[in-house]
């Protein structure tokens, strides 16, 4: 198959088991109707603009729609000093705080260097997570620490973990996750956080950031060889050239076998969430005809537009969209608290939180294909 070819990726079609965790690469099955390289959120409940529980039925929120790559049951193996993620194939060192203490970006690297030399855990592949992965441990109906109810990981730190994804906004700077509430931001890298090896390059259902460069401490762009930085290892699902194609209106993007809404702004204004979930409600309804299923997307749909080698806006460089703003608005509740849903910040590419009745960011209407599960 071509490298031009959409869905041109080296997982796609393989049913043979990984020889170590024995969980199968994905496969492009059914890539038609399916959603692909995007994880359920974990959302499984609804609430409304003051925070309180509601039916999901008719809500358009994440919990009412679960989209997303399903949760398997249990979520996590755990192997002496491992835990195997059965989700994603990836394995990660049960102590969540092995480190002990936060140390520096750099210090990170190290100390995993450290622990290759020590082969712990029988492996001597650990490596820093890049943010895609760091990201797939978060449950978004969980909260101190956002992991998934069954996980089996001892010592989680409630604060900063650091990803191996350097931030294009400030290449002095590194993505990390908060562990408290499952929030995206970037630190400067010589500040202190945690980190959490992980090991393995996956079973094909995490896509790639879109880093190719890598930088040091200082920001500078240096030579990444043996650095074990994102921008070096480029691992995850190869996205497809070209990335995106136009059908008048509404764009499909051919990683995820999502649909977007061309223009990126379907109020032309910043609105409260509530009123984002009702008008994106209403565009589906005008647009009953056109076979796709339309709603507010989820926190990690948004998150699976960004690229990791931009800013302002972090997509991708042949993206078609206009009228884009700095902040969206999710169909994704926050659960550490929840009268707060979950916001793409565009401009920086962090996944942040906003205030329901804040009349405070935009709507971009996501779809896919009528049938879809």
């Amino acid at each position: 198959m071509s490298s031009s070819t959409p869905f041109s990726n080296r997982w796609f079609g393989c049913t043979c088991a990984d020889s170590e965790t024995g969980i199968p690469p994905i496969s492009r099955a059914n890539a038609s109707n399916d959603m692909l390289h995007v994880l359920h959120t974990g959302q499984t409940r609804c609430y409304n603009a003051s925070g309180q529980e509601i039916d999901c039925s008719g809500s358009g929120q994440d919990g009412e729609f679960l989209r997303g790559a399903p949760w398997p049951s249990p979520r996590f193996t755990v192997r002496g000093d491992v835990a195997v993620d059965q989700l994603t194939g990836l394995t990660w060192t049960l102590d969540a705080t092995i480190g002990g203490f936060p140390c520096t970006w750099l210090e990170a690297f190290e100390q995993i260097d450290e622990l290759n030399r020590q082969q712990y855990g029988g492996h001597g592949d650990w490596r820093l997570p890049n943010r895609n992965e760091l990201r797939s441990l978060m449950s978004y109906q969980a909260k101190k620490p956002a992991l998934p109810e069954d996980h089996p990981f001892v010592h989680p730190f409630l604060g900063w973990y650091w990803s191996s994804t350097t931030a294009a906004i400030n290449p002095a700077y590194a993505w990390a996750v908060h562990l408290e509430g499952a929030r995206m931001f970037y630190s400067r890298k010589d500040q202190a956080s945690l980190f959490w090896p992980v090991r393995g390059t996956g079973n094909g259902l995490l896509p790639q950031t879109g880093q190719r460069r890598c930088f040091d401490v200082q920001g500078r762009e240096m030579n990444g060889s043996g650095s074990g930085q994102d921008g070096a290892l480029r691992l995850g699902a190869p996205w497809p050239i070209p990335r995106f194609s136009v059908a008048g209106e509404v764009v499909h993007d051919h990683l995820t076998n999502l649909w977007w809404a061309k223009h990126a702004d379907l109020r032309g204004e910043p609105i409260a969430w509530q009123q984002a979930l009702e008008s994106v409600a209403a565009w589906k309804r005008e647009r009953a005809g056109d076979g796709r299923q339309w709603r507010l997307p989820t926190i990690n749909e948004l998150a699976s537009l960004v690229d990791c080698a931009a800013c302002s806006p972090a997509l991708p460089a042949d993206h078609p969209f206009t009228g884009l703003e700095d902040g969206y608005w999710s169909s994704t509740t926050s659960f550490f608290e929840t009268d707060w849903a979950w916001v793409l910040y565009l401009g920086k590419g962090a996944c942040g939180v906003g205030y329901k009745p804040g009349k405070t960011f935009a709507v971009w209407p996501v779809g896919l294909a009528a049938g879809t599960p």
